[in-house]
């Protein structure tokens, strides 16, 4: 803790790797879902201990349908169980649960217990831990500009403060920090409009065996980033 001089606000997690885990130990990919969850428990464990404000975890992405049927239906059926036992815990811990993307699109059950835990939690001043579920960056900046067009506004009105006041929680500062497990060096369209100038570490590690340690390295890395935001 003494050697973080500077730390992130809000971090942004791009959780890769549960099927590599899996099948590296010949297992169905199912069991690197349910271990993954796991690493989700002890990264919000770090993030409260390291005193971060904001953390969102990349859960389900507008691609991600393309997936076997069955893969999706249990990875829903894990996102309704877990919040379901685990909301009185993260109520007890102060966090604020929050969630990011076409929430109506998802199961009916899945829905309720997510607006359950939402509502629970929505007094809290903790971590504020938001789920990004059937979110995909490109489709937030398109419904944000379908709600602009709708409320009638005029080309002259159009700016960039505009548009990130229709983005899905406007409220939530940028990322200055996204991690991305597993090796792959891409942002999968997660917070498109968010990451502009947000700094990236990639790991190696794939997230079942994401941990503490794993979030501290992420941490010291990015003490020695110097964030100029376009100027010199």
């Amino acid at each position: 803790m003494e050697n973080l001089k500077v730390i992130p606000i809000h971090i942004g997690v791009i959780m890769d790797g549960n099927g590599r885990w899996a099948e590296k130990r010949n297992l169905p990919r199912i069991f690197g879902h349910k271990e993954g969850i796991e690493a989700v428990r002890r990264t919000v464990k770090a993030a409260v201990k390291y005193n971060i404000k904001y953390l969102t975890l990349y859960s389900f992405s507008t691609e991600n349908w393309k997936r076997p049927k069955e893969e999706v239906e249990f990875l829903f059926y894990l996102m309704e169980e877990n919040l379901k036992n685990e909301g009185e815990e993260l109520n007890k811990n102060n966090i604020k649960v929050r969630f990011l993307g076409r929430k109506w699109e998802l199961p009916v059950n899945l829905i309720k217990i997510m607006d359950y835990v939402e509502n629970l939690t929505k007094e809290n001043t903790g971590l504020n831990l938001i789920f990004a579920i059937n979110y995909g960056g490109r489709v937030e900046i398109v419904d944000a500009v379908k709600k602009i067009i709708k409320l009638g506004y005029k080309e002259e009105e159009i700016d960039e403060t505009l548009i990130k006041k229709f983005l899905y929680l406007p409220d939530v500062p940028e990322p200055d920090l996204i991690i991305r497990t597993s090796g792959e060096k891409r942002i999968s369209n997660f917070l498109l409009w968010q990451s502009a100038y947000s700094e990236f570490y990639f790991t190696s590690v794939l997230w079942p065996d994401f941990d503490e340690n794993e979030f501290l390295k992420a941490l010291v890395d990015y003490q020695k980033r110097k964030r100029k935001f376009g100027g010199i």
